[in-house]
């Protein structure tokens, strides 16, 4: 069998990172296979839909660097890849149906579905949905309504008897009694629009998919598109429906976990390569060792054998520990290049940098790469470099099980080794600092820590010698005796 894949997606809002996970298992699939990866955009739901959204999607899959063999800007000889450009081939493949009894027209106005479902809702009755009105209507009773001006809808006729069964790559048999599908569901609304269930079943068939690879919210829709498939004659393509992705608290991945949409995940600094990584690694493992894969390596690896049952863990820390991880990989010159652009937004940087500006990034560069988990780090990690320090807590000048005329103390000791920094270096610098730990009664984390605090404004910075330097020791002594002077109060 040729494989083909598709991802379909609405243009309705931003790309979630749960479908581009999709849309990258169907992509190392295909690729793996050596089949084809096809993008079709599922346009019809006109109310919600946005040109931003179409925009996003072309502008998620170019930053990732993920392409497909077929699609709207590439065509392909199972085109149009746009379903508002189909629209033809719906209306001709639902009359099929109406016309083999296998499908009817319904002509139940809103305000009735209206009352029929608080009619059910007040009744708690256990059937739930529509009543089937319309579906035996004689060509008399048709005719009543047409002349009324009604225009109908179209719905399938579900089987009343019986149960559906379609084998699923990663559950096996999935069942379904054909009295628990959604009773008779619109297959054409009255404007001429599909639904998804018809839309996604002819584009399905018709671009000659192999396989349906989506996610499991999908599952109870399996057994209606099987039923379509049958009433049409055609074969199914396999299905396999993908593990669903959780936050750390057991619940669908929502903006309540943190950012979903690709383009947080972009502006806050993440690298594709550790994204592509990272997210095809929630419900897929290649064995129980590996973490790290390129893109290429996945094309080749990829199978759905390997895909899990369980939901995966969508871990946001795991995510930040795989990027930082690809930061590091980055040559300083690349790096350079990709923070330069955060420095700017925040005005710290010029465009283009000063001569001055170089020098400071090429001398930062080499002293953050270890400790950025994102781009955008650089921003508050770099802020003791450019213009005066913010305020910080008096509190964080003072080591823990110390008060502050121990801080005072080891700020007068730590700023007389300061002020030899022009005759040692770093390594030199560091073995004074071990020494006065070894005569005084302070460990060496404390005698560094108010001096951090005091030249930085933080706890947490890139590493202090070298931050002093990049500063310039006069500013730097001129912030001791200020924290000092703060202290002594």
């Amino acid at each position: 069998m040729s494989v083909r894949v598709r991802y379909a997606p609405s243009p309705t809002g931003l790309q979630h990172i749960g479908g581009v996970r999709t849309a990258l298992f169907n992509y190392f699939f295909a690729k793996s296979q050596g089949g084809k990866f096809i993008l079709r955009v599922e346009d019809t739901d006109r109310e919600r839909y946005s040109d931003e959204s179409l925009q996003d999607l072309y502008d998620t899959f170019n930053w990732l660097g993920i392409e497909w063999d077929e699609g709207p800007d590439k065509g392909g000889e199972y085109g149009p890849y746009v379903q508002s450009e189909r629209f033809d081939l719906y209306k001709k493949y639902a009359q099929q149906l109406v016309d083999e009894g296998k499908a009817y027209k319904c002509y139940c106005t809103a305000e009735r579905l209206e009352n029929l479902r608080a009619e059910q809702q007040k009744d708690k009755k256990s059937q739930q949905g529509y009543d089937r009105h319309c579906r035996e209507l004689t060509a008399e009773q048709q005719a009543e309504y047409e002349a009324q001006g009604i225009k109908p809808v179209i719905r399938f006729k579900v089987p009343l008897e019986g149960k559906t069964v379609f084998n699923d790559v990663i559950l096996g048999d999935v069942k379904r009694k054909n009295k628990d599908i959604s009773p008779d569901p619109v297959l054409l609304k009255s404007d001429g629009f599909p639904t998804y269930h018809l839309a996604n079943i002819i584009d399905d068939h018709f671009m000659k998919i192999s396989h349906i690879m989506r996610a499991q919210e999908w599952l109870p829709s399996g057994a209606l598109h099987v039923l379509l498939y049958e009433a049409f004659g055609w074969e199914p393509p396999a299905y396999c429906h993908l593990p669903m992705v959780m936050g750390k608290d057991g619940q669908k991945l929502s903006k309540r976990h943190g950012s979903t949409s690709l383009r947080d995940f972009i502006a806050k600094g993440y690298l594709p390569e550790a994204l592509i990584n990272y997210v095809s690694l929630v419900g897929w493992s290649y064995d129980d060792s590996r973490e790290f894969f390129e893109k290429e390596d996945l094309e080749k690896l990829f199978v759905l054998e390997k895909l899990n049952k369980a939901p995966g863990v969508f871990d946001y820390k795991k995510l930040d520990w795989f990027n930082g991880q690809y930061i590091r990989k980055l040559s300083d010159e690349d790096l350079k290049s990709k923070i330069v652009p955060y420095l700017q937004d925040a005005g710290r940087v010029n465009n283009p940098p000063t001569s001055e500006q170089e020098n400071m990034l090429d001398g930062l560069i080499p002293i953050v790469k270890e400790r950025l988990k994102l781009l955008s780090d650089i921003v508050p990690m770099t802020s003791f470099l450019f213009g005066d320090l913010a305020e910080y807590p008096v509190e964080d000048l003072v080591p823990k099980k110390k008060d502050t005329s121990a801080a005072l103390d080891i700020l007068k000791l730590g700023r007389s080794l300061i002020e030899k920094m022009t005759e040692l270096d770093d390594e030199q610098l560091e073995e004074e600092f071990k020494a006065l730990s070894e005569s005084s009664s302070y460990k060496l984390g404390d005698l560094l820590s108010p001096l951090r605090v005091a030249v930085t404004g933080s706890r947490v910075s890139p590493p202090l010698f070298a931050s002093i330097r990049l500063l310039g020791l006069d500013k730097a002594l001129e912030r001791i005796d200020s924290a000092m002077v703060i202290l002594d109060k």
